[in-house]
C-alpha cells in the first residue's frame, strides 16, 4: 500500500476514533479500553500485531469452541441429560459458549472500525469485556471441582447428585451475572478505580488457585494407607493435579502480562509507539488462557490424537 494512502487511511481511522471517544464522554459512561485503541491507531506495527492476534485467536476460538459445544450436545443427546456429565465439564462449556461471544463481539468491534459506525464498535467491545472475566472465574471454578474431587471425595461424591447439580447451576448463573455486571460497572469507572478491581480479583482468584495445588499436592505426597481403587484413585489425582498446576500457569502467565500491560501504560519513561508495540504483543499472553480448557476438555474425551493417551 502506498504510504500516503495508508496515512489517509489512519487519519480517517483516528478521526472516527476521535469521534467515539467524544461521544462516549459525553455520557455517563467510560470505556478505558477505547482510549488505548485512539492512542495506538496512528501506529502501524502495533495496528499490525494487535489484528494479527485478534485474527489467530478467531481462528483457533471459533472451531475450538465450536467443536466442543457441539460433542456436548452430543453428550446431551445420547444421555437426554447433562446429570451424568461432571461439573468441569459443564464449566468448559460454559467458557466455550463465552469465548464464542468474544469472537462474535471481536468481529462486530472490527466491523464497527473500518465502517466507521461507534454503535457497532461499542456494541463490540461490550460482547468483548464478558468472556475476559468468565475465563479467569470458569478456570477458577473447575480448579475447586477438582480440589473437591481430590481433599474432600466424600463431600463430592455427595455434590454428583440433585442437590449438588443445583448448587452447579445455581454457582453458574452467578459466575455469568458476574461477568455482565463487571462489564456493565467497569464503564463507569474510573481507570484507576476500574484497575484496582481488575487486580484485586486477579489476586484472590490466584490465591483460591494455589491453595487448591497446594492442598492436592500434599494428598499426593502424604504417606499413609492406601484407598479402595489403588492406582486409579492415584492416577486421578495427578490428572487433577497437573490440571490445577496448567491452569494456574496460564492465569499466571495472564497476569504477569497485565501488570506489564499496566506498568508501560503508566509509564513516562517510553514513548508512545514503544508502549503500543509492547502492549499489542502483550495480548497474546492471555490466549493460553483462553485455549486451556477446551483443550484440556478434548484430551480428556480424546478427542486430541496427538496427546498421549491418559
Amino acid at each position: 500500500m502506498p504510504p500516503s494512502r495508508w496515512c489517509s487511511q489512519m487519519s480517517r481511522l483516528r478521526s472516527d476514533l476521535t469521534y467515539m471517544a467524544d461521544m462516549l464522554s459525553n455520557t455517563s459512561f467510560t470505556w478505558y479500553g477505547l482510549d488505548m485503541v485512539y492512542q495506538c491507531s496512528i501506529f502501524r506495527v502495533s495496528i499490525f500485531i494487535s489484528t494479527s492476534t485478534n485474527a489467530v485467536k478467531i481462528l483457533l476460538l471459533f472451531p475450538l469452541s465450536s467443536f466442543v459445544l457441539y460433542h456436548g450436545l452430543q453428550k446431551w443427546q445420547q444421555q437426554h441429560s447433562f446429570k451424568t456429565a461432571s461439573h468441569s465439564d459443564i464449566f468448559t462449556y460454559h467458557l466455550a459458549a463465552m469465548e464464542l461471544i468474544w469472537v462474535f463481539g471481536c468481529c462486530f468491534f472490527l466491523a464497527g472500525i473500518y465502517t466507521d459506525n461507534p454503535v457497532i464498535t461499542t456494541v463490540g467491545m461490550s460482547f468483548c469485556y464478558i468472556p475476559f472475566y468468565g475465563e479467569l472465574v470458569f478456570n477458577l471454578l473447575t480448579c475447586v471441582e477438582r480440589y473437591l474431587a481430590v481433599v474432600h471425595p466424600l463431600t463430592y461424591r455427595g455434590l454428583k447428585y440433585y442437590r449438588g447439580i443445583r448448587i452447579r447451576n445455581i454457582t453458574v448463573g452467578c459466575a455469568w451475572l458476574l461477568c455482565f455486571g463487571f462489564t456493565i460497572m467497569f464503564r463507569g469507572l474510573r481507570l484507576k478505580h476500574a484497575v484496582v478491581i481488575v487486580f484485586c480479583f486477579f489476586v484472590l482468584s490466584l490465591l483460591a488457585i494455589l491453595f487448591c495445588s497446594i492442598s492436592v499436592l500434599r494428598i499426593l505426597t502424604r504417606p499413609g494407607p492406601r484407598e479402595g481403587g489403588g492406582d486409579r484413585v492415584d492416577r486421578s489425582r495427578r490428572r487433577a493435579f497437573c490440571t490445577i498446576t496448567v491452569i494456574s500457569s496460564v492465569v499466571w502467565l495472564w497476569f504477569v502480562g497485565l501488570l506489564i500491560s499496566h506498568a508501560m501504560s503508566q509509564s513516562v519513561l517510553v514513548s508512545d509507539s514503544v508502549e503500543c508495540l509492547v502492549m499489542a504483543g502483550i495480548s497474546w499472553f492471555g490466549l493460553p488462557c483462553s485455549l486451556v480448557s477446551p483443550l484440556l476438555y478434548l484430551h480428556k474425551t480424546g478427542k486430541l490424537s496427538f496427546c498421549c493417551t491418559q
